[in-house]
């Protein structure tokens, strides 16, 4: 239905990303009396994606009453400074673990746009004289200010026709999946968010969705299935075979969960016996702030970790871990002994110190890169993924020698069946699932599988399109 068409009372639904790609996460619900947004993400991967963040916003952002998040990704809330810079003063309502977590991402965020905008200066890429951060580090905590964290499970006024209540979604810490109640239609709509693995070794599984009206649902992993005990088995022959060379293991990892799911199988593995006893360098401060904040978590007893893990020892450290901070001690790693493991971000290797080290690993075919989660398109990792034999970074093309090695299955994303299993466990047929967060392969694949598994109506939502919720 066009918007020229709608009901003048109708509550609508907009997809201002996260349609047709995986990144930017944007939902906008207008009512009567309303203007949510469920999440802020920013785009990533390919340039023309990246564009759409200097785009104009479609909403002015001051007419926008609150912003919900689902988690601290920058995909999913990495846009909130450049709203609050264009005048947005309303409620950005998220969980605990999200407030904690985003204090630790939105800051970084924002120094990485400074350091590209002086990177672009300084060799001249940039059509614009002078390149302009997207936003400072300063106005990401500005931004902080607006968090007002929640609980899970408690019905949240919103607006005064629209309550929020955050689930369970056993992604990272903190993440949710929402349902979003329309208080004068009676009518409701759950957003997944990214949802996590039933068996995450730190995290509970995602809550099952209920009963909703509309799900708004991710498919990263549409079409594709994890294999958990070859992904494991690969990790450590891996790790073997570099060990054996001499190589050093350079693992790009996503500061906030992958880092800490990584060490966690990194411990077991050497507990087992199964890898030999190397030293491992986490070489991200951002990835370490996250650690802190995992680590109270599970000291705290938090909902969302797997309970029991209190009781051991630090299920991240196995003995042999060095928590890389300073710039000097990064550099460092480059005369350190080998073999080491090395784990730093990004995890997809579009920024960050993995890229140092990337750029002085890759030419010698001793070493090896291991990936350990989603590479989207336009990325270094993608490139790496896809058997490129020069990676660019820093100006400069980069051979490829190094064994590269691509283990999706690490991911804390939801695979295809796990997809459909959690969505078919809502307690009743949905009037409509749109599909979101996907490469389009992706999508129409976890499309095709709704409609022929449960035979319930699937849309693949498109970039700006606008729906009725009734």
């Amino acid at each position: 239905m066009s918007a020229a068409t709608l009901p003048s009372e109708s509550s609508t639904l907009t997809f201002l990303g996260a349609a047709g790609t995986v990144t930017g996460s944007r939902f906008l619900i207008e009512t009567a009396a309303s203007t949510v947004l469920v999440d802020a993400g920013l785009f990533q991967g390919l340039k023309k994606l990246r564009l759409r963040n200097w785009d104009g916003f479609p909403v002015v952002p001051a007419d926008i009453d609150a912003i919900l998040i689902t988690h601290a990704h920058v995909d999913h809330l990495g846009y909130l400074p450049r709203l609050v810079t264009g005048g947005f003063k309303g409620r950005v309502i998220c969980t605990r673990g999200t407030h904690d977590l985003a204090r630790v991402v939105l800051p970084d965020s924002g120094h990485l746009q400074e350091e590209e905008a002086r990177f672009a200066n300084r060799m001249g890429f940039s059509k614009h004289h002078p390149a302009l951060p997207l936003y400072t580090e300063a106005d990401a905590r500005a931004a902080l200010e607006l968090l007002e964290p929640v609980d899970f499970d408690t019905p949240i006024a919103v607006t005064d026709d629209l309550t929020a209540t955050f689930r369970l979604a056993g992604h990272i810490l903190g993440s949710a999946t929402i349902e979003v109640a329309l208080l004068r239609s009676g009518r409701s709509v759950l957003f997944s968010g990214d949802l996590g693995r039933p068996q995450h070794p730190i995290l509970t599984p995602p809550a099952p969705p209920g009963s909703a009206d509309v799900i708004v649902m991710e498919s990263t992993y549409g079409g594709r299935r994890h294999d958990d005990l070859g992904a494991t088995t690969e990790l450590a022959e891996a790790i073997s075979r570099t060990a054996k060379r001499g190589g050093t293991v350079v693992i790009p990892a996503f500061a906030v969960d992958r880092t800490e799911v990584v060490l966690f199988h990194l411990r077991a593995l050497m507990e087992s016996g199964a890898i030999p006893s190397l030293p491992i360098y986490a070489d991200s401060p951002m990835a370490l702030r996250a650690l802190s904040i995992y680590r109270h978590a599970i000291d705290d007893h938090w909902l969302d970790v797997r309970p029991g893990l209190h009781e051991q020892r630090d299920v991240f450290d196995t003995g042999q871990l060095h928590e890389v901070r300073e710039v000097e001690e990064s550099k460092a790693l480059a005369s350190a002994p080998y073999p080491a493991i090395i784990v730093s971000a990004s995890g997809m290797a579009t920024g960050g110190r993995v890229l140092h080290h990337l750029a002085r690993l890759l030419p010698d075919p001793r070493n090896t890169v291991i990936l350990v989660g989603f590479q989207a398109a336009g990325t270094r990792g993608r490139s790496l993924a896809d058997g490129h034999s020069e990676i660019r970074m820093f100006g400069a093309e980069v051979p490829v020698r190094a064994e590269v090695l691509s283990l999706e299955s690490f991911s804390v994303h939801a695979d295809h069946r796990e997809l459909i299993d959690w969505v078919g466990s809502a307690t009743r047929k949905p009037e409509i699932v749109y599909v979101v967060h996907g490469e389009p392969a992706a999508a129409e694949a976890l499309r095709d599988g709704i409609a022929s598994d449960l035979g319930w109506p699937v849309h693949v939502a498109h970039h700006l399109e606008r729906v009725s919720l009734g």
